[in-house]
């Protein structure tokens, strides 16, 4: 194990994670919106946007990973991001904000699944496969690091220059420094795969990888369920932002007296989201020793039945003003999902031909655009028309439903 923590690619494999997670507007990104002008239901269709890019351009991504290289893509989904952020740091309408969406959503399909396969391909040259869980559970905790140190770190941008679009363009500097990290990856994960690259004959090769990928049942259902979950913790875990605010604001304790209340709500965002992503990296780091109690294919199961409990449980709290107990329960939905993903990599790559891997993840993240061009604007309707407490109690029947469908065979 301490080998394996200690190798010079592993190390650069975190510090990918780290780097790519330090997104300091996080914390306040719907609240940003808010400011901008745009309702609850404007910002649903924004995420819509993003995931429609993401999902138009998901499997291509995964199939232009398997033949021309992984590193080439990683290095120009972190130029998609770069112009993302310009975008949103302009931002002022909604129309700017639809461009920084589309780069955005550019940039979420050339990377996703490609690092992972990355990561698996570099276990199997050296032996380490059967430690997948363990080592994506680390590389994925110093993701969540990097999370928790640009949530308290944006408490010191915010309070200097009281201005939360300069957030943008500050992330601009880590992710140029991924960009410089990616290109020193070994050259060997830019080799083409064995299929011809003529770009008809790669389309049809493609086609013919996700026909292998759609027969496979089993696997399917898996997808579905890890696509699933992901999608709907990603499409409501922002709309508590104004929640948390109008019960921030709403309170009469405060941090330091001297601060005003767009300060003290600054604060206690950040800390929140701080201390959330510590927890989370916690978890995630050490989740692999489930496997030695139960199964991962139980464990998938059993944790979607648990986020559906915990959003109406979230919903009930909300209705109460209860900030702690809504924190409390917001903290969990979060660290199960990022606990819940290197447990479904183990499925994965269980499941998994070597020669698909990039396809099949990239499956993964666009069954999940779809759930989440689907559901991000239904969700900003309905807590725009009704209540996000509303939102979120519908969307947790809709979660315990689904895995009485596809959580057993």
């Amino acid at each position: 194990m301490n080998t394996i923590k200690k190798d010079k690619l592993i190390v650069k494999f975190s510090l990918y994670g780290f780097l790519k997670n330090l997104k300091f507007f996080e914390p306040f990104l719907v609240i940003y919106l808010l400011d901008s002008g745009l309702s609850l239901f404007q910002i649903g269709i924004l995420y819509s946007i993003r995931e429609i890019v993401t999902y138009l351009l998901e499997v291509p991504s995964g199939i232009f990973a398997d033949h021309y290289g992984k590193k080439t893509e990683l290095s120009i989904c972190f130029i998609l991001y770069i112009v993302s952020f310009v975008f949103f740091y302009v931002g002022g309408v909604f129309g700017v904000f639809v461009i920084a969406m589309l780069f955005f959503g550019a940039g979420e399909a050339f990377r996703s699944g490609t690092h992972k396969a990355i990561i698996m391909e570099y276990l199997e040259e050296k032996n380490w496969f059967e430690h997948k869980s363990m080592v994506y559970g680390r590389t994925r905790s110093f993701s969540l690091i990097g999370s928790s140190i640009s949530s308290f770190v944006s408490i010191l941008f915010l309070l200097q220059f009281d201005n939360m679009r300069l957030l943008f363009l500050i992330c601009i500097v880590p992710y140029i420094l991924d960009f410089i990290l990616i290109l020193s990856y070994p050259r060997r994960f830019n080799t083409r795969s064995q299929y011809s690259s003529s770009a008809g004959r790669m389309l049809m090769q493609g086609i013919s990888d996700l026909k292998t990928i759609l027969r496979n049942r089993h696997l399917m259902k898996v997808t579905i369920s890890s696509s699933l979950f992901d999608a709907v913790v990603k499409g409501i875990k922002d709309y508590i932002q104004p929640v948390l605010q109008t019960i921030i604001l709403a309170s009469s304790f405060v941090l330091v007296r001297e601060f005003d209340s767009n300060d003290t709500l600054t604060i206690y965002l950040a800390v929140i989201y701080g201390l959330l992503y510590i927890i989370s990296s916690i978890a995630t780091r050490n989740v692999w020793r489930l496997n030695e109690l139960r199964k991962p294919a139980f464990l998938m199961n059993i944790s979607m039945d648990i986020l559906g409990v915990f959003l109406i449980l979230m919903a009930a709290f909300i209705w109460l003003d209860s900030l702690y107990l809504i924190v409390i329960v917001y903290f969990t939905v979060i660290v199960l999902k990022d606990a819940r993903r290197p447990i479904v990599v183990d499925v994965f790559g269980e499941l998994m031909d070597k020669n698909h891997r990039a396809t099949v993840l990239s499956v993964d993240s666009q069954f999940r655009a779809l759930f989440l061009i689907v559901l991000a604007p239904i969700a900003g309707f309905v807590a725009d028309t009704f209540s996000i407490p509303i939102m979120l109690v519908g969307i947790g029947f809709i979660c315990v439903l689904a895995n009485r469908l596809i959580g057993k065979e």
